[in-house]
């Protein structure tokens, strides 16, 4: 008789979407300028145009005045923990996948002390001392990575639950005065990974990371507005588009493709590709070329569900904000059903890219 394997299995998930939209027409009083520190000359409203055409992104989420990271981790954890069903006290672990710590609204220094982890913990009200929680700065990938983690702890015996959340604020760290300012959005996401026994393959079954630093260490990093009257030196955060997305187009989908042959899969098995939500024409070509890689012209209909056009990039909660949306059946046309192959993956600053297989368990008998 085959041995039961244990894996780390998702039994709840949540988000949590700031009430306040911001559509592509309020940046049109914006004055925008080039990395130079000169003024962009083409008219704003044709800035704005291009930016969407791109980017796929049609309005983003704010968060609050009066809340900070933390306070959407916490919610959209309340929300996880509602949908599993666990006693919040039976967590082994909280892991956060953040990068900018609390930003207040009229303070933007990155506060992390205590971490946000321990804030959350704090907010949901346990007492559990064995409770673990920590965070986990990894760029974008940081959410992804958690899963990795935490399945890593269920499989070694030392957990039987653990809480992972993504949370960012991006809207109170991007300069005002550059372009790339409305790509960047606020939200959280978590889901409760628990261990299961399967009588067949099912969780996380493979997952890959990788560190490209050497070469693309600061293809994101933080530096002065580009506004050379801008009243402060406060750092902001940069990208470096162009190079950004030649890396992700070259790395992603070979990475995807080594995945997938780690976890003896053809690509035909894959139901749904979660993807970060950074660049919506930049995900369209990472997964056209993750299919030229097997052969494939190109991809089917319905398998790559996107939320950037009206959520914008948030950072380490796209992923998760993604999952909870079409799990919950709330993203028009996309549904999961028991048995499923899925793929979660992930690039950003560092330059980091990850990625996993994860099988939806079938009833059990």
């Amino acid at each position: 008789m085959q041995e039961k394997r244990v894996s780390g299995v998702i039994t709840g998930s949540g988000r949590y979407i700031p009430e306040k939209v911001v559509y592509n027409q309020d940046f049109l009083n914006h004055q925008f300028f080039n990395e130079l520190g000169d003024p962009i000359q083409k008219p704003t409203s044709e800035v704005v145009k291009t930016l969407q055409k791109i980017t796929g992104i049609e309005k983003r989420c704010y968060i609050g005045d009066d809340q900070v990271t933390s306070d959407m981790g916490h919610l959209a954890a309340e929300e996880a923990l509602l949908d599993s069903g666990i006693d919040r006290e039976k967590l082994d672990y909280i892991i956060v996948a953040h990068n900018f710590g609390d930003l207040q609204k009229d303070n933007i220094r990155v506060d992390t002390c205590p971490t946000l982890a321990a804030r959350i913990k704090h907010k949901l009200g346990i007492v559990n001392p064995y409770t673990v929680a920590y965070d986990l700065p990894f760029g974008c990938p940081g959410w992804v990575q958690g899963m990795i983690q935490a399945d890593y702890f269920i499989r070694s015996g030392d957990a039987k639950a653990v809480l992972v959340i993504g949370a960012e604020t991006l809207s109170r760290i991007s300069d005002p005065h550059d372009i790339d300012s409305m790509i960047f959005s606020d939200g959280a996401g978590a889901v409760v990974l628990e261990a299961r026994s399967c009588d067949q393959p099912c969780g996380i079954l493979k997952h890959l990371t990788r560190s490209d630093t050497l070469h693309h260490a600061h293809l994101l990093e933080m530096q002065v507005s580009y506004n050379p009257d801008y009243k402060d030196d406060t750092l902001f955060l940069k990208m470096q588009g162009r190079k950004l997305y030649e890396y992700a187009i070259k790395t992603v989908p070979q990475a995807l493709k080594e995945c997938l042959d780690r976890a003896d899969l053809s690509l035909g098995q894959i139901k749904k590709v979660f993807i970060h939500q950074a660049n919506e024409k930049m995900d369209q070509n990472i997964l056209e070329r993750l299919f030229h890689l097997y052969g494939e012209e190109k991809p089917p209909e319905g398998v790559m569900p996107m939320s950037i056009s009206f959520l914008g990039n948030n950072s380490v909660a796209t992923v998760p904000v993604l999952y909870d949306l079409v799990v919950k059946e709330e993203l028009a046309d996309h549904r999961i059903s028991p048995g499923d192959y899925l793929m979660f993956a992930s690039v950003g600053a560092g330059m980091n890219t990850n990625a996993m297989i994860y099988r939806v368990p079938l009833p059990e008998n």
